[in-house]
Order: C-alpha cells, then sequence, then structure tokens
C-alpha cells in the first residue's frame, strides 16, 4: 500500500525559507511523477512543482520559479520541497502527491499525503 507521509511545515516569516519533507513507500516509484500540491483556505489545490523520478526533471508554476526547488534522494525515498524567499500568499497547506505519468492537475494523481501547514506571516 502506496504511503506518502509530509513533514516540516510551520510558521516562518515572509523572506524566510522552509523545506518540506515527503517521505514515500509501499512501491517502487521508477517511471512515476512526484508532486506537491498546495491548497489555501477557499481556494482550489492548485500544481506546484513536480520531479520525474527516474530522470529527475522539474516543473514547476510560475508563481513558486526561482524561489521553491524541488528534489528526491532515491536511497531515502523522500521528496524535497526547499521554499526560499516566501511570501505570505505562500501560506497553504502543502501536499505531496505520486502519480504514473507527467500532469499538472490533481485528478491525474492517485495517491496523496495528508498535508503538511505552512504559514507565511507579513
Amino acid at each position: 500500500q502506496v504511503q506518502l507521509v509530509e513533514s516540516g511545515g510551520g510558521l516562518v516569516q515572509a523572506g524566510g525559507s522552509l523545506r518540506l519533507n515527503c517521505a514515500a513507500s509501499g512501491r517502487t516509484f521508477n517511471g512515476y511523477r512526484m508532486a506537491w500540491f498546495r491548497q489555501a483556505p477557499g481556494k482550489e489545490r492548485e500544481f506546484v512543482a513536480a520531479i520525474s523520478w527516474n530522470i529527475e526533471t522539474t516543473y514547476y508554476t510560475d508563481s513558486v520559479k526561482g524561489r521553491f526547488t524541488i528534489s528526491r534522494d532515491s536511497a531515502k525515498n523522500t521528496v524535497y520541497l526547499q521554499m526560499n524567499s516566501l511570501k505570505p500568499e505562500d501560506t497553504a497547506v502543502y501536499y505531496c502527491a505520486t502519480a504514473p505519468w507527467a500532469s499538472t492537475r490533481a485528478r491525474d494523481y492517485d495517491f496523496w499525503g495528508p498535508g503538511t501547514q505552512v504559514t507565511v506571516s507579513s
């Protein structure tokens, strides 16, 4: 059974940094896409970043390019999201998810973690 567990969220001031972790288990992730989504109160879940497990190709939504970096450690089966220069509009619950193909649509991801709260104060 696939399990994804996020950690690393918290409260940070604008301009600060956080690193989110996603511990993955239950299958081999070779050939799969790992992604981070986020959902702010009253808003739809939105794509943030993704990485192809095998070839480490990365994808980002425009609003985080140059500030966020997604990476993975295959030995630890963990995906990371390094978030720098955080802004109040980055405040949301951040979710880790996995899909068998490249996509930025939440509905294409079949396994999700429970999420971790990120709050950026101004």
